[in-house]
Formats: structure tokens, sequence, C-alpha cells
């Protein structure tokens, strides 16, 4: 998996887990949550010990289970993720994964799936990533269970694919391949947040750092998912209050193969797209006045001095 990838099965930005042979001790959309997988002791529900994950019950047939997983954006794949932690004496020992591109909600067997990781065995409490030998694009994952069991996380990483457009499109946004690439702090709020649909959910779904004590302001550096002309920046800070940042300015750039390890110190003589502005609290900042600095493809958000923004948007035309 590169930096540059997002996970397709994530849950918050649109995929669904649209069918399972059977998910009589843990509802399949568990296995699509963003947040890490947790073990709750004492926990019980109607049907037996309740799990942060998909988990099916013993079969005593032959055959295996199979859950089918709509991705929230048609992608070339790189990578697949087998995560197993908190299920010890229940975990699936083996799985496979199929993937097709349909128009469908739940393709059925008459898809064109293709067969993208061969079986592999799992291990209890344990995480594993594959890579992918076909990248696709594909808009379904199909991932089998051999022969039942459970699985608290699919992740499916690669690139959203893009359709051309001549309109304005959000060319930082998740959905549109857009990923953040490194800050100089989170401790409160993942840099990741930024880029998610629509507007925060509360302030944790956000990024925030820790109260600055010393000279400097914070900042983090998204790469775009198309390189692009930028024509607008929206910065929301939805529900930061007391703790919004004063003020924020935008550097960018054009980047050959930009990479978290290095861009930071690429990024510290980056052209200014948009001037030192002022910020207010829990307010959509519209600021349709940027430099025409040409099309670029990675972007550098700094916040004076600190504090914690929800989102940023970077509105733009894909250069040809």
């Amino acid at each position: 998996m590169s930096n540059n990838d997002i996970n397709l099965a994530s849950a918050r930005l649109g995929a669904v887990a649209v069918f399972a042979t059977d998910d009589f001790f843990a509802d399949k959309s568990r296995m699509l949550d963003d947040a890490e997988p947790v073990f709750i002791e004492g926990k019980y529900d109607a049907n037996g010990k309740w799990m942060d994950g998909w988990e099916s019950r013993r079969r005593r047939g032959p055959g295996h289970d199979w859950c089918v997983v709509k991705l929230a954006r048609t992608a070339n794949l790189s990578s697949i993720e087998f995560d197993t932690r908190h299920f010890t004496g229940n975990f699936a020992p083996a799985a496979s994964v199929d993937a097709c591109l349909s128009d469908a909600d739940d393709p059925g067997e008459d898809a064109p799936w293709q067969s993208i990781v061969d079986m592999i065995t799992l291990n209890g409490n344990d995480r594993r990533a594959v890579d992918v030998s076909m990248p696709g694009p594909f808009s379904h994952v199909r991932l089998n269970i051999h022969p039942d069991g459970g699985m608290a996380r699919l992740r499916v990483h690669g690139r959203p694919v893009i359709a051309d457009s001549d309109g304005v499109i959000d060319l930082a946004a998740s959905l549109n391949g857009g990923v953040a690439l490194a800050c100089n702090d989170s401790h409160f709020g993942s840099m990741h947040n930024l880029l998610a649909p629509g507007r925060g959910r509360d302030m944790g779904d956000g990024w925030e750092t820790r109260r600055r004590r010393e000279p400097g302001f914070d900042w983090v550096i998204v790469e775009l998912g198309r390189t692009g002309v930028v024509e607008r920046i929206e910065i929301d800070t939805a529900h930061f209050k007391g703790n919004y940042p004063d003020r924020c300015s935008v550097q960018a750039a054009r980047v050959d193969g930009p990479d978290a390890a290095s861009i930071a110190a690429r990024s510290l003589h980056w052209a200014t797209l948009l001037d030192e502005c002022k910020l207010q609290a829990d307010r959509v900042h519209v600021f349709d006045t940027v430099r025409d600095i040409g099309p670029v493809n990675c972007v550098r958000l700094n916040i004076m001095p600190d504090g914690g923004i929800s989102r940023l948007r970077v509105f733009g035309r894909v250069s040809r």
C-alpha cells in the first residue's frame, strides 16, 4: 500500500456491506467501521458475545461464508488488509477476495467477478496486508472466509477513478482521490478527517492540534486527487468554538512524486495560494479570490497558531 492510497471500504466514505451469507453473531456493517476495533468485556446480545466486526455462525456443512462490499468509489486497488483483532477462538482461518465492476448495488453470480487475492491463511488477533494481483478498476469486492468465523475490519486500499470533467470539482476530497500526506501535529484529531464527505459530526471529526506554547504555527499537507487549477477554497471550523485557529493561509505547488517522507521539507517555499486571513468559530469560510499560480497537485494549509479545522475543500478544474 502506498501512503497516497485511501481505504475504499470505509463506511465513513460511503462503502456499504450489501450482502452476507450469514452475520448471526456480528453484523457485517461493523467490518467497515473506520474506528479501530475494540473488545468489550462482558458485553453480550441476544445471539451471544458482542464482537466488533463481522462474524458468522459455526458452519456445520460444506461451503464457506462471504460478504459483498460496495466500495465508496470505483477505484484501482493496491492492497487489502485483513484485521482479526480480538477474534481469537472464532477468527476466520483463511480468506480470499474477488472483485468486479458493476452498476448493481449487490452484483450476483453473473457479474464479472475476478479473483484479486488468492486464498491465504489468517491468524487470530492479527493484521495482514496483501497486495492485489489485478488493480481494476473495481466497484465491489467479495470477501470469502473459509469456512466461517469473524473478521474485525476489512480495508481495501487504492485510488478512486475520477471521471474527466470540465467542471469545478473538490480536488482535495477523499472520494476524488485526495489524501492527507503529513502534518506537524494531530494530537486531538486526525488530518485524514479534513477530506471526508459532509460536515463534521463533532469536534472529534476534524483535525485538531495541541495548544502551542512556543513560536510558530501548525500545518497539514494534502495531495490532491488530480492536478488542477484552484478557483475556490473552503475551510470549515464546524464545532470548533473556543479552539479554532485565529488565522490561516494556503500554499500550493506541482510536485513530482509527492511522498510523506520528504513533503514537509519540499513545502517550505511553495507559492502562496491564499494569503493569511482571519477565521471564525463554527463556520464555513469561502475564499473565492485565490492567486492564479497555475496547475497544482499539493496544497499546504497553515493554521496560526494552532487549533482545529473540520473540513478543507479545494475546488478547481482538472488540468489536461
